[in-house]
């Protein structure tokens, strides 16, 4: 009894909202219902600067989904949503050092992942179909949802899973706060942040308004060793000072009001990214000399990014009396991506002894990049006994269009300028799709159970269009679903789940555009006509509570692949083969004057190296296993203090034309393991987080990569005055991770087969420690 006034006391110092809860907590009989009571917590106790420790929230969805809210992350002061996807089970990265863009959830490439905002799919700048969660602020956010495995409601295009990005909403979120800081970079760069919240009331409803503005900066020095071969002679050596410099500035509206017999929700995100990426190389023929005479090339490279992204969604709702409802919701999102990239090159001969000037070349890229996609959904939810029926249907419609703008200039006098770049090759092309996506979806709990059966049909017409050329495809797939949540106890469940989910192609991979060298001596083209990769998942979980705050869980996956897009021969020459014919042809006329195809010792055409294309010709399996762990200590006599820990081992297998490999760059295993310790005595606390990403291989035509991480470290003290002052320092990259990785390179398949290297390189990127100081206000 002394125990638990102590705790009521203690929360007492938190907000009547969380005393309430604490209350009701404290009557429910049995632990679902304090589950439930906590899924509506309001946002008011985040705002305020308590030293509350929070953890990984328990869901009752049937489906299986993982969920953190923003204070499971904030003692770290995330920048932004990849810095808090780093901490999550599953989720990987092959970024730069402390670049977290791409999410890679079990490991599979960012494509295989759907990334969605408040529910809704945003379009992404990569040409996997990615959304780089870098561009969205931390500040905005309310909670991280992973979902596991796919449902009939819900866009089939998961087979890793999606994370769902729920910003702050004005029904849930009450008051404000104000944040500012300063961030210091290992080379003594600072730059600044800052961010404003506040919600009230307005006009018989609610409004929530945001801003933030975050200093961007990333200085990382990089060495490449190169040889002949492994164990071979050294060839060259190159030295890289790479600068990611620039801001984030980001808007965000929320606003709920009751019109009628239904709720109105409008929300909008708007985020503008400007960032400069400077590079500077230096390449010597000697392994530690930066003397003039070793000398190989002085290279400068300067892209000017220039990134808009918004999204816009609107919802309204009717609760019927019979216990259905009906809601009609529209969202619109667009990304505009332009990038103006120079890079300029002064070359020396190598055989000379000091190397000679050789040539002075530059290349401009100038990229524009168009996305946009506008969707309506209506469904509608009735009662049927102890069931729930839902149908509805998606509608999206989606173009993007993209545009290369491409000037390449030289010069062979020594101490001259570079011509202008006035003369360009252009590429346009564009790509358009249509999907209309009806469901149907039954649920229902009785007992211990609770299940879920649906099943989705994706209708998709798609348009290709490029040089006035036409492409049109239209494409059916049927998405069953099943979902089943045994409740063992009070404390414990199991989850079981069989989906089948799809991924669309790669843009480049649909685009007809001739890319000559794209993967080493061999040419690519697009093909319009490819189909959508398909999966059937399973996903089996076990999840315990441990207290009423703590859960421990283990989940089990696999994906069984079909009609996997690999590359493929399509047996023509590639513009190297031709060029070098041409070459021996030339040769062989200038000896033999006059001479035919038909003189004897003619060349003949017999390329090594081919024109490649992209086709729905493999299969392949993912499989793993997932243990999180998030929870305080109470058990061994330590309330305040709280652990997570989170371990996801990851495996595959593919066939490709050198045998059997596991997905690209699919990292081995991801580690996240910390503590937060509060010190109620004295208004602060402070915490820990080591994370560890396991080694992740690629093979492509032409191309092997290793790539190796070092550990993660990061820290933060905190100190809290009264309930709306704190001030928070952290420090990222303690331990001054590096990436590591090592190149396989080849001119031709049969080169690869054969391991007749072209060139092995040993590259290693590093990062200093960043520390950032933050203080936060709030009312």
């Amino acid at each position: 009894m002394t125990k638990r006034l102590l705790v009521l006391a203690l929360l007492n110092a938190l907000t009547p909202t969380a005393l309430a809860e604490t209350v009701e907590e404290a009557a429910a009989v049995e632990e679902a219902a304090a589950v439930a009571e906590a899924a509506t917590t309001t946002e008011l106790e985040k705002v305020l600067v308590t030293g509350e420790i929070r953890y990984r929230d328990r869901t009752d969805d049937t489906a299986p989904v993982l969920v953190y809210d923003l204070d499971y992350f904030q003692r770290f002061e995330p920048r932004t949503v990849g810095d808090m996807l780093k901490r999550v089970p599953s989720v990987s990265f092959i970024s730069d050092v402390l670049e977290y863009d791409g999410a890679r959830l079990r490991g599979l490439d960012p494509g295989y992942t759907q990334i969605l905002i408040n529910g809704k799919k945003v379009p992404g700048a990569g040409d996997d179909r990615s959304f780089f969660v870098d561009r969205i602020p931390a500040e905005v956010v309310e909670r991280i949802e992973i979902v596991r495995s796919a449902s009939a409601n819900r866009s089939g295009d998961a087979m890793a899973g999606a994370i769902n990005i729920v910003l702050r909403d004005a029904y849930e979120f009450d008051g404000g706060y104000v944040r500012a800081g300063i961030s210091h970079f290992d080379d003594g760069e600072v730059k600044p942040t800052a961010a404003v919240v506040a919600s009230g009331e307005l006009a018989g409803g609610r409004l929530l308004a945001g801003a933030s503005h975050q200093g961007r900066y990333n200085p990382k020095k990089k060495l490449s060793l190169r040889y002949d071969e492994p164990g071979g002679d050294f060839d060259n050596r190159e030295d890289q000072d790479d600068t990611r410099d620039g801001t984030d500035d980001s808007f965000n509206l929320s606003y709920v009001r009751d019109v009628g017999p239904g709720k109105l929700s409008l929300s909008g995100l708007f985020v503008r990214t400007d960032r400069t990426e400077t590079e500077h190389s230096l390449e010597f023929n000697d392994r530690t000399s930066t003397l003039r005479e070793h000398l190989l090339s002085d290279n400068d490279q300067v892209a000017d990014i220039r990134q808009d992204n918004y999204a816009i969604k609107g919802e309204y709702a009717v609760e019927h009396a019979d216990g259905g409802k009906t809601e009609l919701a529209f969202n619109l999102a667009r990304m505009k991506d332009d990038t103006r990239n120079v890079e300029e090159e002064i070359g020396y001969d190598d055989e000379d002894t000091p190397p000679s000037f050789d040539e002075y070349e530059g290349a401009l890229e100038l990229s524009a990049l168009r996305d946009r996609e506008n969707g309506v959904s209506l469904s509608h939810a009735l009662a049927l006994g102890a069931a729930k029926l839902e149908f509805g249907a998606d509608y999206l419609d989606k173009r993007r269009d993209f545009g290369l703008d491409l000037s390449e200039v030289d010069t062979d006098e020594e101490g001259e300028p570079l011509p202008p770049y006035v003369d360009f090759d252009r590429e346009r092309s564009r790509i358009e799709e249509r999907r209309l996506d009806p469901y149907l979806m039954l649920s229902g709990k009785g007992g211990a159970l609770a299940w879920e059966a649906g099943l989705r049909v994706e209708t998709t017409r798609s348009r290709v269009e490029t040089d006035a050329q036409r492409w049109d495809k239209d494409t059916t797939v049927p998405l069953p679903s099943a979902h089943l949540r045994w409740d063992l106890g009070a404390a414990d469940r199991v989850n079981f789940s069989v989906a089948r989910s799809v991924r669309r192609p790669n843009f480049n991979f649909l685009t007809p555009i001739l890319r000559e060298g794209e993967y080493g001596d061999n040419d690519f083209i697009g093909n319009p006509q490819l189909a959508q990769e398909k999966a059937w998942g399973l996903d089996l979980g076990f999840e315990h509570r441990i207290g009423k705050h703590g859960v421990v869980g283990v989940n089990l996956f696999y994906r069984d692949v079909k009609d996997l897009i690999e590359l493929v021969n399509t047996g023509d020459p590639s513009e190297t083969a031709l060029e070098d014919f041409e070459d021996e042809v030339a040769d062989f006329l200038e000896d033999h004057p006059g001479a035919t195809p038909q003189t004897p010792g003619y060349p003949q055409l017999d390329p090594d190296s081919f024109l490649f294309t992209a086709a729905n010709v493999g299969d392949g399996k993912v499989y793993g296993v997932e243990l999180d762990l998030s929870t305080p200590l109470t058990a061994l006599g330590l309330p305040d203090t709280g652990v997570f820990f989170n371990y996801s081992w990851l495996d595959s297998e593919v066939d490709d034309a050198l045998g059997t490999r596991r997905f690209n760059d699919q990292a081995r295993s991801v580690l996240n393991v910390g503590f937060i310790q509060d010190l109620p005595s004295l208004d602060a606390n402070f915490g820990l987080s080591y994370r560890r990403q396991g080694r992740a291989y690629s093979r492509v035509l032409a191309e092997e990569v290793e790539t190796r991480y070092g550990a993660d470290l990061e820290a933060f003290v905190e100190k809290r005055f009264g309930t709306q002052w704190a001030i928070r320092l952290t420090g990222t990259n303690l331990l001054n991770a590096s990436k590591d990785e090592t190149f396989h390179k080849f001119d031709t398949l049969a080169d690869q087969l054969d391991r007749d290297y072209d060139e092995y390189e040993l590259e290693t990127e590093k990062s200093g420690p960043v520390y950032q100081l933050v203080a936060r206000y709030a009312w």
